[in-house]
């Protein structure tokens, strides 16, 4: 399906899209509130300061999908396929990443206040500035995959 055939159909009322295909999509600020995304192939897809609050994309694939300053609170990313997704600034607070894959993400200046990252993937990821605060880390230490030697959470507020 093409993105304005997704957009039509999301804009009157559908939010049903398990499976859906829309790798490298335009998808650039739209709103998408509450959709329902599982197992989609997101990759590619440009979702840059797009509304997500919300959105049920477990099993998803979003790899290389530009998420910069994605509004993402709340939704629903375990399991998710995030390998070089740009999440730069993304807002990804009480977001459920658990058994993310995030390797080589860019995740400069996201907010992860409060989010679930339990089992997450996050080796060569950018965490510059990511804040990290009240997120729930238990496990997600022995599952980074990266040395903690250059590792740091110093940008955290």
């Amino acid at each position: 399906m093409d993105a304005q055939k997704f957009l039509s159909r999301y804009s009157i009322g559908k939010r049903y899209f398990r499976g859906i295909c829309l790798n490298n999509a335009n998808l650039l600020g739209a709103k998408l509130t509450m959709a329902n995304l599982k197992q989609a192939d997101l990759s590619g897809a440009d979702l840059s300061e797009a509304k997500l609050n919300g959105v049920d994309f477990s099993e998803a694939n979003l790899s290389g999908a530009d998420l910069s300053n994605a509004d993402l609170r709340s939704a629903n990313l375990s399991d998710v396929n995030l390998i070089g997704a740009d999440l730069t600034g993304a807002k990804l607070g009480r977001a459920n990443l658990r058994r993310a894959d995030l390797r080589s993400a860019n995740l400069t200046n996201a907010d992860l206040i409060g989010a679930t990252l339990d089992e997450v993937e996050m080796s060569g990821a950018d965490l510059t500035g990511t804040n990290v605060n009240q997120a729930e880390l238990s496990e997600a230490s022995s599952h980074l995959g990266v040395s903690h030697k250059w590792v740091t959470w110093a940008g955290s507020h």
